[in-house]
């Protein structure tokens, strides 16, 4: 049963906006509806189980989870490898089908409205997939096309987003495959910005990057949120980065959701309630009984194996 902390904003359904910048992909509607009031992101009872073998007992790899992230929000979840959280990132981003409950984005239902929902956000996985002969640009302008975007359009967002995030024009012209994987990633994230995403899912965005790689990364996070008035969900083994950047964070355990709050309410409950130092790492460790570097048996059936 999930342990409550911060009280989630009440659903209501006033009218709508309506968001005509990113231009529509064919067979999508030509503009995005947001209704005004809703969280950006509703999960209710999500629950995803994976066939790991004939004759063997499916393997529930996200069990049950609500949680709700209010537009501007940026919403963490932490969890060992293999406890849910990309499993559930992928549930959230269409890429896979809910065995039950429901998600919902600004009020689109992920499965029955899924051209809605996916004009409204984009994802970044741990390792980022490209066209390894093709350069940094020749890669976003693939991207945007697949969303109508005019290349004009794209390539000076692009020069723009990536200068930002520390690449700079002479460097878009090189192979991707000659790139450090920190400059990959980071070229990863300017793909999921060219189509202005209202909900961005960011799944271990800066693992493995170098320490000033993360803290452009970072930054960037924030602007995003900031500026653009993004909603953000993000997975991360990286306690600090939580801190600074999630305004509420969800702790993941064998694909339950254990807990949530901000990362200030968690530490004085742990402190309270268990007599442990005032950390995440403390809350961590005492909600789940494990270290967040520990490994989850993960289904053997199940994509990426990043949990």
């Amino acid at each position: 049963m999930t342990t409550t902390i911060a009280r989630p904003e009440p659903r209501t359904r006033p009218a709508v906006e309506v968001d005509p910048q990113v231009p529509a992909p064919s067979g999508m509607p030509a503009t995005i509806v947001r209704p005004i009031g809703l969280p950006a992101l509703l999960v209710e009872g999500a629950t995803k189980r994976f066939v790991v073998g004939r004759g063997r007992k499916p393997v529930v790899a996200v069990d049950g989870v609500s949680l709700r992230v209010g537009r501007g929000e940026i919403y963490g979840l932490l969890g060992a490898n293999g406890g849910g959280k990309s499993t559930l990132i992928r549930l959230m981003s269409t890429l896979l089908t809910l065995d039950e409950g429901r998600i919902e984005v600004f009020g689109h239902d992920v499965e029955r409205e899924e051209m809605a929902v996916k004009r409204l956000i984009n994802r970044v996985s741990v390792d980022a997939a490209f066209f390894k002969k093709l350069s940094p640009m020749e890669n976003l302008l693939f991207a945007s096309r697949m969303y109508g975007i005019p290349d004009a359009r794209a390539k000076e967002d692009s020069i723009r987003i990536l200068a930002r995030l520390g690449i700079s024009e002479k460097r878009l012209g090189r192979p991707t495959e000659q790139m450090s994987r920190g400059m990959q990633q980071r070229v990863a994230i300017a793909r999921a910005l060219l189509t202005s995403p209202t909900v961005l899912l960011l799944d271990e965005p800066t693992t493995g990057l170098d320490p000033r790689s993360k803290l452009d990364v970072q930054a960037f996070i924030e602007e995003v949120r900031d500026v653009h008035d993004a909603s953000i969900v993000l997975t991360t083994h990286d306690l600090a980065e939580a801190e600074r950047l999630c305004d509420r964070i969800g702790i993941l355990d064998s694909g339950r959701l254990i807990v949530e709050g901000t990362a200030g309410d968690l530490q004085a409950r742990v402190a309270v309630d268990h007599g442990l130092a005032p950390t995440l790492h403390s809350a961590f460790m005492a909600y789940t009984g494990r270290s967040l570097d520990d490994d989850v048996e993960e289904p053997s059936g199940e994509e990426d194996g990043d949990d």
